[in-house]
């Protein structure tokens, strides 16, 4: 059958589609690119509290990790939350920090309805992908959460908004003290509350009394005439309406913002360009709009804003008494955790399970343990004067390494268990893994450490010596997925094969790392060793003897056991160790 001229699916309407397609995606960019700096500023303005503070250079990829978000939400909450940190933290860290921060945020309440905040679409991998919309999302749940609607719900005019609407639903008084009690409605859900209770306090704070039309956070926005009604209704006579009126809008917004930055200490979280549009980002202007609201005088301060002022009323001791209190908890809470994970640990092991269905078991703990980590270094930091522990920290430490050693154990026991020579493969990688943990202790004496340094430097290397041929083996293993046809968990296999580049890549830099050590204390040793013979050698002179007793001394040291040659040659040593460790290290 022909088709008729002009019929559906014609050139021009394809491109009238396309047009309008390439249009919403255009609108659609430039709303996630306006969101991205308001929000950007907005956290660092809070981040900047922090100690140290931190500051967000690119939202997408700095929230990844998790790290940044994390210390978004202690500086918020005033809580401090468990966070894996590092240069090197892989994407189960990544995982670990997002998870953290999700379930700290849905087990927080509403203070409109009281039920927990629902995070609706947003999950941990997208964040850690830095998906924008979904970041975004994230990070507008937190201002509604975190600001909006804790600085709306604490005004008077919207207590007075949730009783007209909850009187809406019985027309008994609620001074009728013979009826049943009355079941109210409550406060309308999120964004719809908390943006007419905030789009309410500036019409009745600001604009109204101006003859400012303010029926939305877009367009009413544009003139900048309603961030000068706020400043005027907060700080009186400060504000030329008149003068204002008739001024171009960029001129007003640039102006404005300035003014409430220098006049009420109100960070400039929005840029002219981006509210003098057609239809500015409502995100973006309740953000900002928001900031006037903590200087509203007849705002009654919320829980969590009245809690540092109840701290400072007590004495100085009796806060440490309490901070002491407060720790001492934790310790025991963590030191209980530590316990029960190691019992768990006991009765997975002597579960009658597949051999795949055990690793399972000890992957589980396994991670338990690890995103403990943190917080258990946290806790083992010394609060006294002579740098020990407290007995409860003691015991914190003794738990932590017994849980540690028996899932270490247990991880060498299920690798060695795999078939032969996958075994061998396994056993030598937990050798390797420890030569790479190993820490050594900085003894008084340079020349001790140095030596200590060398014997495990030489044990290091004769364990990673054999990297290479473990490697081919695994490698054809890994290819098969299984050893003379005896299938490999592929779980396990996995693990092997990440810890497998783990050492590889970590090798040279550990050694070069080792090297650098030993050649360091050993120049340390030889110039501790040269300031004691000179400070014997700038005393008083005495009579001849003495003198001369202090030449020959010199003469021997200085000369005959060749002083300079040798401080030039640890010199070298040192430079050329440095040199290779950071060249390593960079690489």
């Amino acid at each position: 059958m022909a088709r008729r001229v002009g019929s559906e699916g014609s050139p021009k309407k394809t491109t009238s589609l396309n047009l309008v397609a390439g249009f919403y995606h255009y609108l659609r960019d430039e709303q996630e690119a306006v969101q991205k700096r308001t929000f950007t500023k907005w956290i660092n303005s809070h981040l900047a509290k922090r100690v140290p503070p931190l500051e967000v250079i690119d939202l997408f990829d700095d929230i990844k990790d998790g790290v940044i978000l994390l210390a978004l939400l202690e500086v918020l909450s005033g809580q401090k939350l468990p966070c894996e940190q590092g240069k090197k933290l892989k994407r189960i860290h990544w995982v670990a920090n997002i998870g953290t921060a999700l379930k700290f945020l849905e087990g927080r309440k509403s203070a409109y309805r009281g039920s927990p905040i629902r995070l609706v679409n947003i999950n941990t991998t997208d964040i850690v992908d830095g998906r924008p919309s979904i970041v975004l999302g994230l990070v507008w749940t937190i201002i509604l959460y975190f600001q909006i609607e804790e600085l709306t719900s604490s005004l008077p005019e919207l207590q007075a908004f949730s009783s007209s609407n909850s009187s809406l639903d019985s027309s008994t008084s609620s001074t009728d003290t013979t009826s049943p009690p009355v079941k109210r409605r409550p406060i309308p859900p999120l964004q719809g509350g908390a943006r007419k209770a905030l789009l309410r306090w500036v019409q009745q704070t600001a604009t109204k009394c101006l003859g400012l039309d303010v029926k939305d956070f877009g367009p009413s926005w544009r003139t900048g005439l309603a961030f000068f009604a706020l400043i005027n209704a907060l700080r009186p006579n400060l504000v030329d309406m008149e003068r204002v009126w008739r001024r171009p809008n960029r001129e007003n917004l640039q102006e404005a913002f300035l003014l409430a930055e220098t006049t009420l200490g109100i960070p400039q979280l929005l840029d002219p360009e981006d509210v003098d549009v057609d239809k500015p980002d409502e995100k973006s202007v309740m953000t900002y709009v928001t900031q006037f609201l903590k200087h509203h005088p007849d705002r009654k301060p919320s829980d969590s804003e009245g809690q540092p002022e109840e701290v400072h009323d007590l004495a100085p001791r009796d806060i440490e008494e309490m901070f002491e209190r407060e720790q001492r908890k934790s310790q025991r809470e963590l030191k209980m955790w530590l316990e029960q994970l190691e019992k768990e640990a006991v009765h997975a092991q002597e579960t009658e399970s597949s051999f795949a269905q055990q690793y399972q078991l000890f992957k589980s703990l396994q991670v338990q343990l690890e995103m403990k980590r943190k917080q258990v270094e946290g806790a083992l930091q010394s609060t006294q004067r002579d740098g020990m522990l407290t007995v409860d920290q003691a015991l914190v430490k003794q738990a932590w390494e017994r849980v540690s050693n028996r899932l270490l154990d247990w991880h060498l026991q299920l690798d060695r268990s795999l078939p032969p020579p996958l075994g061998t493969v396994g056993e030598w990688l937990h050798e390797a893994e420890g030569a790479l943990r190993q820490e050594i202790t900085v003894q008084q004496a340079h020349d001790i450490t140095a030596n200590t340094v060398h014997r495990a430097l030489e044990q290091h290397k004769d364990v990673l010596r054999s990297l290479e041929s473990h490697q081919q083996i695994f490698q054809r293993i890994h290819k098969d997925r299984s050893v003379d046809s005896v299938p490999v968990p592929q779980d396990q296999l996995q693990d092997i094969a990440e810890r497998m580049n783990f050492v590889s890549t970590s090798s040279s830099v550990h050694l070069a790392r080792m090297e650098f050590l030993e050649n360091k204390h050993h120049m340390q040793a030889f110039l501790t060793l040269a300031e004691s013979r000179l400070k014997s050698w700038i005393i008083k002179y005495g009579n001849h003897e003495s003198v001369e007793l202090m030449l020959n001394n010199y003469i021997s040291f200085v000369e005959k056991q060749h002083f300079f040659e040798n401080y030039e040659a640890l010199f070298q040593s040192l430079k050329q160790s440095a040199d290779a460790y950071v060249s390593v290290d960079c690489s």
